[in-house]
């Protein structure tokens, strides 16, 4: 079958262009900024990639064509594709459907930690002999890929947004999974959800949607995953806690959170010394963890594969150093991510200067839905520049009076670069923050570029 993509350059769109590849289809597809690591991948599967929405992409007409949920009508293509009459389908239609159909699927889902757990729980499965398959919202260092296709068992990164144009539920409902973990919820994703309630419903059909001979591991210390639950849950459910109070339990044995110590039904079942830091991270361990045990995993063996987990692409990656301060790019996209990445890096660092470029870049963010939770997020840091644009609704300034005034608001990337150059001493942590690009800031810091 040919098949063309439209959005190809994201993640979740490129990964899936790799799946159809590998399972025998003609692959090519569209975007209007294909660009590395993604486009290096898809070139190397040798899948044709071509700039910009021009219909002629479209002619001859492929037998079926994927929608990436950042396309809309109005798109040059998207118009063409429905008055020919194409055949077309979204992303995660597609892919529950078609691919996943006759495969063992594990799906991750939550506002945070998604991509990581994800990740943890495909590198436990590789460890153990398994050779998952997998399609995750980034890059798994482990991996070097964002998708692989495999037979049988099959990692799947849920996703709460919106499938497409023409299709408004959450990607997750197509999947229909075998175990489900979810990691946590709050509110996000504003353009297209009105509140916390909203979204609590998507995953209220999530569950809906797995069976009854299905596991759900669920954080059982996130009250507003307790509120779907309480709508109801038809599959088996183990609930994971961080101390006390769930079927599978984890503890720091200190503060960074580098060494682990979990439990099953309160007996003892694994230890872990690793190089990941903080509570996020034990938790996100800990639901990988009990993931792997519904498919014969057991939590030693999965641990031990834990401490060669080398980490996410832009989750905390260290990218070197400059004038004897360490350098971090980030994958910040809601306070609470910022707030635990960087707790997590005071335990770690103790006293030592955490300076942080933040460039508030998802819609939520920048419309301010979250600009009250923003100060404290930031709290753990010592100095803070914003990168602002004209599609924030909200001053910085304030944010950063509530922070001392340490920091300043920049709307040039190169004048930021110059401000952390003239403040950075040895020692110090520099951590930039973003869920979108940051005009390659992180990269031009530590090459010394304007």
């Amino acid at each position: 079958m040919k098949i063309h993509i439209l959005g190809i350059g994201g993640t979740f769109m490129g990964g899936l262009a790799a799946l159809a590849r590998a399972d025998g289809h003609e692959v090519s597809g569209s975007d209007e900024n294909v660009y590395p690591p993604m486009s290096t991948q898809l070139e190397a599967l040798g899948i044709d990639l071509t700039e910009g929405y021009d219909p002629a992409v479209l002619e001859p007409a492929p037998d079926l064509v994927l929608i990436g949920n950042a396309l809309s009508r109005g798109n040059p293509c998207i118009e063409h594709l429905l008055n020919q009459r194409l055949p077309f389908a979204s992303g995660p239609g597609w892919l529950g459907a078609n691919y996943l159909n006759g495969r063992r699927v594990l799906a991750v889902a939550g506002t945070h930690g998604k991509t990581t757990t994800a990740s943890m729980l495909a590198w436990i499965l590789d460890h153990a002999g398994h050779k998952p398959g997998f399609l995750i919202g980034g890059m798994p260092s482990n991996f070097g890929v964002s998708a692989r296709s495999s037979q049988d068992l099959f990692v799947v990164e849920a996703d709460e947004y919106d499938t497409a144009f023409f299709d408004k539920r959450a990607k997750f409902v197509h999947y229909r999974p075998d175990v489900a973990i979810l990691n946590n919820l709050e509110f996000d994703h504003a353009d297209i959800y009105a509140d916390l309630g909203a979204i609590q419903q998507q995953f209220h059909h999530f569950v809906r949607t797995i069976p009854g001979n299905a596991t759900l591991v669920a954080n059982g210390d996130d009250n507003a995953l307790k509120g779907v639950l309480d709508k109801g849950c038809w599959s088996r459910l183990q609930r994971f806690s961080l101390g006390d109070g769930g079927d599978w339990q984890v503890e720091l044995a200190e503060p960074a959170g580098r060494r682990l110590s979990f439990r099953h039904q309160n007996e003892a079942v694994a230890e872990l010394e690793w190089t990941q830091t903080g509570r996020h991270n034990a938790m996100n361990a800990l639901a990988a963890i009990a993931a792997a045990s519904e498919v014969g995993v057991e939590p030693a063996a999965a641990a031990a594969a834990l401490t060669e987990f080398q980490g996410v692409k832009r989750r905390l990656e260290f990218l070197g150093e400059v004038n004897g301060a360490r350098v971090y790019d980030d994958f910040a996209h809601h306070p609470t991510a910022i707030r635990l990445t960087l707790e997590g890096l005071r335990r770690s660092v103790g006293g030592a200067r955490i300076l942080v470029a933040l460039e508030p870049a998802s819609n939520t963010m920048r419309g301010g839905h979250h600009v009250n939770e923003l100060a404290p997020a930031l709290m753990a840091a010592d100095h803070v520049w914003f990168k602002t644009s004209e599609a924030m609704d909200w001053d910085p300034g304030e944010i950063l009076a509530k922070l001392d005034g340490q920091g300043r608001p920049r709307r040039q990337v190169a004048n930021l670069l110059k401000d952390l150059r003239e403040a950075v001493r040895p020692g110090d942590h520099v951590v930039f923050m973003s869920n979108k690009d940051f005009a390659n800031a992180p990269h031009r810091f530590v090459r010394g570029e304007e």
